[in-house]
């Protein structure tokens, strides 16, 4: 055991609880699912106890959410994950996202959407001209294949979250309130939206909303999840599940085709090379090796997602925060300064950087140049990290070009009794997406394709067929760099807060003596809305959680920091 118990518990005199959750660490040797449901956790820890490893367990967590919390995340949508093999030391990741259609092309969306030539637009939210391919299925079926236990059939591991449906499950107090609040979209968007609201004789066309504490049932989607352990990925891209996607897409004016899904299929989910940054700043290397079995002081090393997912962000965001204090423009915080102004204006800034530059270059590395590694590259780093002005705010900021220089979710972690590590996130993107409803298959389709761009005609994003969109869904998995034990497999939920929630959390605990559990309870901040349809994603505006100091706030404000305290 290279890691001690004291990395958990970091500091010589520690409160119960930091901030108000009131919830303690919990320990276990057979294993840990953390999921937001714990109906979905339930799911994951029945596998677990029937010999799956934690790649099994992510995929029956991955459904029972998609059951319980269909406002989140779903089948409809697409997933990444990171997989920590204890045998080899090894991270794999897996990009199980999916592309827009083979007839998807510009003139044809932005026709379909009303656009002139030369007029600026983007893909709504709502719109059928957002749906790409689903690659969560793909994606659940490829986890097991590649990093499953073996032990366990897919049908096995979707069983527990069909019984949800068949049976009928609770709807918790949150997802009660977001059905409630979409429920006009799911009547709307497809003529199918029955499917996916619990009968009542005395609503309106017989249905609604359920509300919190009401048994739902979801026979449908329950079909869907025994047609994929039966049948595989074929259970989903072809057949009746495809069938009906392809039909309720083109008959309210979409432009995939049977062959779109076929191609996702025979394709399968991508086996890409993830990405890590080592971090030893802020004197975490030394801070860390206090609690190694060696005392190595070596630090750690961040792993994320390549793009097309937008975790780069945080490994850039952290890679300016090293530069910064070799510099000399940033003191080595102490635990003292957790969520001082000074800290958060640092934040703040190394974010807005790394975002200006993601904005441009997290695109579908197959088909557009993404210089990844030199968007992490110690020398680029430094010469963006000049841009900082530990004085005062910046105004708007311009991408970078490395090339010169010679991204409504959940998140949830499994661990297991051989100490595997998952890091995994499934999202419909926004809420409940589309809210578009294939026929007798119980889900809705993502909305993940309103993030391409429609102009200038040379970004890297740009709308083209067969390409993947800028992906804000990123899990993030930590290794001790001294001889590559699992540190943490961690994340956040909340679309363009994600890289936002890896650095801090992960900065609490490496730098702030945080406890897990205390990392993730800590207030936060959130440069521009977490979500497109909160706002604007990239504006100015620095949100800071409840809980924040008040001389915090103040110091941000004299700054030059528009800041918004959210209660």
């Amino acid at each position: 055991m290279p890691l001690h118990s004291s990395s958990i518990y970091p500091a010589s005199d520690p409160d119960f609880t930091y901030f108000p959750s009131r919830r303690s660490v919990v320990h276990s040797t057979k294993g840990i699912v953390s999921s937001t449901q714990p109906l979905a956790s339930a799911c994951g820890l029945e596998v677990l106890r029937k010999g799956g490893n934690a790649a099994d367990a992510a995929v029956a967590v991955a459904a029972g959410l998609n059951m319980t919390e269909p406002g989140s995340t779903g089948i409809g949508g697409d997933m990444f994950c990171l997989f920590y093999n204890a045998k080899t030391k090894k991270v794999h990741s897996l990009n199980g996202s999916g592309r827009a259609g083979s007839k998807c092309t510009l003139e044809a969306v932005r026709s379909s959407l009303g656009f002139k030539d030369g007029e600026v637009g983007k893909i709504p939210m709502d719109s059928v001209q957002s749906v790409t391919v689903p690659g969560a299925a793909a994606g659940w079926v490829d986890t097991v294949e590649k990093f499953g236990s073996g032990k366990l059939s897919m049908e096995d591991i979707l069983d527990p979250a069909a019984r949800l449906g068949e049976e009928g499950f609770p709807v918790s107090e949150l997802m009660g309130y977001y059905w409630g609040k979409a429920e006009g979209q799911i009547r709307a968007a497809s003529p199918n939206g029955a499917e996916m609201l619990k009968k009542d004789p005395a609503a309106k066309d017989g249905v609604r909303a359920p509300k919190p504490g009401e048994l739902m049932k979801n026979p449908t989607l329950a079909n869907t999840f025994r047609l994929v352990g039966k049948q595989g990925k074929a259970g989903f891209y072809s057949g009746k599940v495809a069938e009906e996607l392809v039909k309720v897409v083109n008959d309210l004016g979409g432009h995939l085709t049977t062959d779109d899904l076929k191609k996702h299929m025979e394709l399968g989910t991508e086996e890409t090379d993830p990405i890590k940054l080592r971090f030893t700043g802020q004197n975490s290397a030394a801070l860390h090796g206090k609690h190694m079995e060696d005392k190595s002081s070596e630090g750690v090393d961040v792993w994320e997602h390549p793009p097309n997912g937008q975790g780069i962000v945080a490994l850039m965001a952290l890679g300016m925060l090293q530069e910064l204090e070799k510099s000399g423009q940033i003191p080595t915080f102490s635990p003292t300064d957790h969520n001082t102004a000074p800290y958060l204006h640092a934040l703040v800034e190394v974010l807005r950087i790394a975002f200006a530059d993601a904005n441009w270059w997290v695109a579908d590395p197959s088909v557009a140049k993404v210089p990844t590694a030199d968007l992490i590259s110690p020398a680029y780093l430094a010469e963006r990290a000049k841009l900082f002005d530990p004085k005062k705010a910046s105004d708007k900021l311009d991408h970078g070009s490395p090339a010169h220089q010679h991204s409504d979710t959940v998140y949830f972690a499994c661990s297991d009794s051989e100490g595997n590590g998952i890091s995994f996130i499934n999202s419909n993107y926004g809420g409940f997406g589309t809210c578009i409803i294939p026929k007798g298959c119980g889900f809705t389709l993502q909305n993940r394709g309103a993030n391409f761009v429609l102009q200038p005609a040379d970004h890297p994003n740009l709308l083209e067929p067969n390409k993947r969109p800028y992906h804000t869904i990123i899990p993030a998995l930590v290794t001790n760099v001294s001889d590559g034990s699992l540190h943490s497999v961690y994340g956040v939920m909340g679309g363009f807060m994600q890289p936002q929630g890896h650095v801090q959390v992960l900065l609490n605990q490496l730098i702030f003596h945080h406890t897990p559990q205390a990392a993730l309870d800590a207030p936060r901040l959130c440069i521009g809305a977490g979500m497109p349809e909160a706002g604007d994603v990239f504006d100015k505006t620095v949100y800071l959680e409840e809980g924040v100091p008040e001389e915090t706030v103040t110091g941000m404000k004299d700054l030059g920091h528009k800041v918004e305290v959210v209660k």
